[in-house]
């Protein structure tokens, strides 16, 4: 998140717009892999900002494997979102206008590793039990996904 962090430099906490990905990432059991983040304790998708010069599908390849050590074989497009169900502030004060685009994967190799900078646990969870502390950037997102489990759209 060097960019990011480089421009709170000038602006320091006022909202900014901050475009990202994040990935549904779907095992064999039909479970939804999730990280508690650091940041704010809930559980979020693996999923970060974007850097200059990154496409979205580049930059959920490079944060899937940065936070769990997976790689994805196949991303499908998901959704985009946007708005003010997106506005986010982080706890340490930190506003922001989420642009997300969400990738599904249901193909990957690799073994899981948790990244202990951006999370302090890793692991797939049952559809209908996931956990109730969600990162509001993310619930959405969930959400949708649960409710249209086969939506993505047909390019990755």
């Amino acid at each position: 998140m060097g960019y990011i962090l480089n421009l709170r430099k000038h602006v320091g906490t006022l909202p900014l717009i901050m475009v990202g990905s994040c990935v549904l990432v779907i095992n064999d059991s039909e479970e939804l892999l999730l990280m508690k983040r650091t940041d704010n304790q809930r559980w979020g998708l693996p999923g970060g900002s974007m850097e200059p010069g990154e496409t979205l599908q580049e930059v959920a390849e490079r944060e899937l494997y940065e936070e769990t050590g997976i790689k994805a074989e196949i991303l499908s497009l998901w959704g985009i979102y946007s708005g003010q169900e997106f506005y986010y502030q982080y706890p340490h004060g930190d506003e922001v206008y989420n642009v997300v685009t969400a990738y599904l994967c249901r193909s990957y190799r690799g073994e899981c590793r948790l990244n202990e900078a951006e999370g302090s646990e890793l692991r797939f969870f049952p559809l209908d039990s996931l956990p109730l502390e969600l990162s509001p950037p993310d619930e959405p997102i969930i959400t949708e996904f649960l409710g249209q489990k086969e939506k993505p759209c047909s390019h990755p």
